[in-house]
């Protein structure tokens, strides 16, 4: 199985060379094709192929079967896998400042009083 292969692609070309070899007469039982699926699978497929060896009889499991157990371990792996990136990605995101800023009345001043520089600091500020 090729790096980041879908499981989809990978049957294919395995029966596409099952295919071929039984053109030439060559004859596979049930069990020699579901280890040849096992043998050629990457290491992140190992639990899976270990659950099923110990839960299922390799000879009489179906190889249409063990397809679609591939296919939905694939998918919710995926799905998985998406989520712990989406969720290490939110983590790395830096924390937002925030400011609090002192409120004072004094009757005997206005906002108003302010020049337009002073506004514009302030806006500055602010948006920070």
């Amino acid at each position: 199985m090729k790096q980041d292969e879908p499981i989809v692609d990978m049957i294919t070309r395995f029966t596409d060379i099952i295919n071929g070899l039984k053109g030439f007469n060559r004859k596979f039982t049930n069990g020699e094709l579901v280890s040849k699926m096992f043998r050629s699978l990457s290491e992140d497929w190992n639990s899976l192929r270990m659950l099923i060896e110990n839960t299922k009889d390799v000879n009489t499991y179906p190889l249409e079967e063990l397809y679609g157990t591939l296919m939905t371990y694939e998918l919710n792996n995926v799905e998985t896998k998406e989520k712990t990136r989406r969720s290490k990605e939110e983590m790395k995101e830096p924390p937002k400042k925030q400011i609090a800023l002192k409120s004072t009345n004094d009757e005997g001043s206005s906002n108003t009083n302010m020049s337009n520089e002073e506004l514009d600091d302030l806006v500055l500020l602010v948006k920070k």
